[in-house]
């Protein structure tokens, strides 16, 4: 559109809704036998999620990542700096109750069963038994635990990965409007993992916000809108996957068959692979698909080339200089 003519139409600025924000957050921890030690767990972290949005929070063990979720929830005090949470300051109650949270090792009542924890868990909301009775099952059903099982069974009997799925049936039985997950695919097998992936993004499509954690990027890199990365308590990188991992130039080309020297100027860093020359283009790829049939070579794929996510996460820490904390 003519720049003039944008300017006559005057083309609204969308704004988006805000379901939390932090300003300079800071937390220090006092440690050592005499408390005379302090450790900076949180410095200065701010930051912006809107509603609608998935956030994925990233980072080594000890980066932050908990504390953080801890700060927003209330569960600790910061040392410094204010956030807001679905527009009301930090500690609100009445925002709580439109709030779930699953933590990174859930605990319950082990000697209670799955449908009893959901139960006590819908008491402390306030949610009418009749409501609860309707809404037990359809999380259980999300969550991929079967209603016979969740009546019977004490969670002392769960696998790690069952307790995860009642953990994030707990957190869900508000209806909330923000979710915050700390590692919620932790324990879960490569099904558990997916089935949790097709939550949060149903929890998505429903317009709810999620906040959450994890050490899983690839999973992160698939369902996240924006990310952040925090190294040491610092926030060092925040945006979308474009804007962290750029806009790929390149393509990654495999083809079959086709003359090596004809192919070489188009893939110069070409290698064979399983039967098949694979390598970044360089030059268009309209020019090259065109040049195909003259080399006598077949396209088998065609891919944009950015780094994963992971790659960005290592190169970011060890620019650093920051090591494994494990």
């Amino acid at each position: 559109m003519d720049s003039a003519v944008a300017t006559r139409l005057q083309l609204p600025t969308i704004e988006r809704s805000i379901a939390l924000q932090t300003y300079e957050l800071s937390k220090t921890y006092r440690t050592g036998f005499w408390m005379n030690k302090k450790v900076k767990s949180l410095n200065s972290v701010s930051l912006t999620v809107y509603e609608g949005e998935t956030f994925g929070l990233l980072g080594q063990n000890g980066a932050g990542k908990t504390t953080l979720l801890k700060t927003l929830l209330g569960i600790v005090r910061p040392t410094s700096g204010r956030a807001m949470i679905l527009g009301a300051s930090l500690g609100d109650r009445a925002v709580k109750q439109r709030i779930g949270y699953l933590p990174e090792n859930p605990y319950f009542y082990d000697y209670l069963t799955g449908w009893e924890i959901l139960n006590y868990t819908g008491d402390l909301f306030g949610i009418e038994r009749s409501r609860q009775k309707k809404r037990i099952p359809e999380l259980l059903d999300l969550v991929g635990l079967a209603q016979s099982a969740a009546k019977k069974k004490q969670l002392r009997q769960y696998s790690k990965g069952m307790l995860q799925r009642i953990g994030m049936a707990q957190a869900l039985i508000n209806d909330p409007d923000l979710v915050f997950l700390d590692e919620p695919m932790s324990g879960l097998d490569p099904l558990g993992r997916y089935q949790m992936r097709e939550i949060i993004v149903s929890l998505k499509a429903q317009g709810k916000t999620i906040f959450f954690n994890s050490h899983v990027l690839s999973d992160v890199e698939k369902i996240c809108d924006r990310v952040a990365l925090l190294a040491q308590g610092e926030l060092i990188a925040l945006g979308s996957m474009q804007e962290l991992l750029g806009t790929a130039e390149k393509y990654y080309v495999m083809v079959k068959g086709g003359r090596p020297e004809m192919l070489q100027p188009w893939l110069p860093d070409m290698e064979f692979q399983d039967g098949l020359w694979a390598g970044h283009l360089n030059g268009a790829a309209a020019d090259f698909i065109d040049s195909l049939a003259l080399m006598n070579a077949q396209l088998i794929s065609m891919s944009l080339a950015r780094p994963s996510l992971e790659e960005f996460f290592v190169k970011q820490l060890r620019d650093r200089g920051i090591h494994s904390s494990s």
